[in-house]
């Protein structure tokens, strides 16, 4: 029996401080298993798409290119926008390959792709697939909706390869759906861990100095966010998933920072300790954290943060902890916890040997303010939220990754306007989430590349800053004495890896904020 779309509209959930509108979460938005005569109508057809057998005896979707044509053979199907705009939705589909190519860019290929249409520009999120002769397997992906798309469209087929692929049991469901925002005043003054009027500092490297922390506090800087890196970032030899490897490493740098505790409690730094590195690394290329992907990554993710909450609860510099730098779920096997769930597990535990410091929870994927609406409050008290500020991309990471370079600020990146309204805008997510709610907000990181051209990077520098003091929130630049790229004690010359021999104008800027700070004592 062919299985129809089925769009769920249901009354709101009750959930603190909002209220959901939309599909409950687990229903589907459209399942397909392509059995029945007409199974292709809502695809579309097209040169090389047909009917074959499925994985079960019924039929399935086989999307062929064969050798000499265009490389390229697929269907699409309109997906109800009422049903997932703002939502998070996990696509899957079960996909069998024979003698596909090897795809010529590491996003072409087999595809399962969730294809969007907004103002603000197209998107294709998907999951790249190997070429070759496989049996069946489940594909999934995870995808936020964007709440502004005009079209979304799920797309199966192959593209530039050659080459069969067969797609069966197919399922776009609703993993959580769109908040409708119900402001609330907080109840009592906001949490922030701290009594300061405002920290203000940088992210530091896992191998820094005491010459640096002296440095930095000499600037004025009364914060810093010491991340747990091994390795390197996202890359890592955790990636490889040797815990006694990785039990190793963590015991040697939280050695290193014990030893340099007491020079930041003397010079009047509070510290966050960010685990950059969760046990298990991720995966290349989909950099998926694998604590979300293996049950003894998950557990040695909740013993270890048990273990150094212990470490950690009688040391005065320590403001708190936060629990994974940019999380990246993926799609969540079942059995394991999603990050809302691992967050507030993790929480649970420190929250029970440490009373006091302030846990720190950044939203997945990537800790970007767009990614805040997938994170519920967690059930556990003194907790600060966070976001991480690089948009736009293409102008904050110009010349890395391969990225295009020359992209100036103020000025037009893909399309839109950048420039302090849009900064605002793109921002507002965490605004409405910290009022909404009543918490606190850190900016755990934010930065421009120094090569960025003429004065850009102050520029943008200048603005972002301009707006979390407006807001009120705490805030860490990326990064001091880390790598070269972020530093403001470097030039503009992508080539001269020696630090100025004045201060830049982004080091002034910084400088100049530093200067307002109180210290912890």
């Amino acid at each position: 029996m062919r299985k129809t779309e089925a769009i769920v509209l249901m009354a709101a959930l009750a959930f603190p401080g909002a209220a959901l509108a939309g599909p409950v979460q687990g229903a589907p938005a459209i399942e397909e298993t392509f059995d029945g005569a007409d199974a292709l109508k809502p695809w579309g057809g097209g040169a090389g798409v047909g009917l074959g057998p499925g994985r079960n005896g019924s039929k399935a979707l086989v999307v062929d290119s064969p050798a000499g044509g265009t490389g390229h053979a697929s269907v699409r199907r309109a997906l109800p926008l009422d049903a997932i705009r703002g939502a998070r939705v996990k696509v899957r589909a079960w996909v069998k390959a024979d003698a596909v190519s090897d795809p010529p860019k590491p996003w072409n290929g087999i595809k399962v792709m969730l294809h969007t249409v907004a103002p603000d520009g197209p998107r294709w999120e998907q999951r790249n697939l190997p070429g070759g002769t496989f049996d069946w397997r489940a594909v999934e992906t995870v995808v936020t909706v964007r709440e502004n798309a005009t079209e979304a469209w799920l797309v199966l087929g192959l593209e530039a390869v050659t080459g069969r692929a067969v797609f069966d049991d197919v399922r776009v469901e609703i993993l959580r759906p769109r908040r409708v925002r119900t402001p609330q005043a907080p109840a009592g003054p906001v949490y922030k861990g701290h009594e300061l009027p405002r920290l203000r500092g940088a992210m530091i490297s896992t191998r820094v100095s005491e010459a640096d922390l002296r440095d930095l506090a000499a600037w004025g800087a009364n914060h810093v966010r010491w991340q747990l890196t091994w390795g390197g970032f996202p890359r890592s030899p955790a990636d490889q998933g040797d815990l006694a490897a990785y039990d190793a490493w963590i015991a040697e740098t939280l050695r290193h920072v014990d030893r340099l505790l007491p020079v930041c409690a003397e010079l009047g730094l509070l510290v966050l300790i960010d685990l950059h590195t969760p046990p298990g690394g991720r995966i290349a290329g989909e950099e998926v954290c694998r604590i979300f992907q293996e049950k003894r990554f998950q557990d040695r993710f909740l013993s270890l943060w048990e273990e150094m909450a212990r470490r950690f609860r009688d040391r005065p510099a320590v403001w708190g902890y936060d629990l994974v730098n940019e999380p990246v779920e993926g799609a969540v096997p079942d059995g394991l916890m999603n990050w809302q769930a691992l967050a507030e597990a993790a929480a649970k535990r420190v929250r029970a040997i440490d009373p006091k410091r302030a846990i720190v929870v950044e939203p997945a994927p990537w800790g970007g303010p767009e990614s805040i609406d997938n994170l519920e409050p967690l059930g556990v008290p003194g907790v600060v939220y966070s976001v991480h500020m690089y948009q736009p991309h293409p102008f904050t990471h110009q010349g890395v990754y391969n990225n295009p370079a020359g992209v100036p600020y103020p000025g037009v990146v893909a399309g839109k306007r950048w420039d302090k309204d849009a900064l605002r805008k793109a921002l507002q997510p965490a605004l409405d989430f910290a009022r909404d709610y009543g918490v606190h907000m850190y900016v755990g990181e934010f930065s421009a590349i120094r090569w960025a051209p003429g004065e850009s990077a102050h520029d943008w520098l200048r603005d972002v800053i301009d707006i979390l003091e407006e807001y009120g929130w705490d805030w860490a630049y990326h990064a001091f004495r880390e790598w070269d790229g972020w530093s403001v004690e470097h030039g503009s010359d992508p080539k001269d890896r020696a630090r100025a021999n004045a201060p830049t104008s982004r080091e002034q800027l910084l400088r100049s904020w530093f200067g307002k700070n109180v210290r912890a004592r």
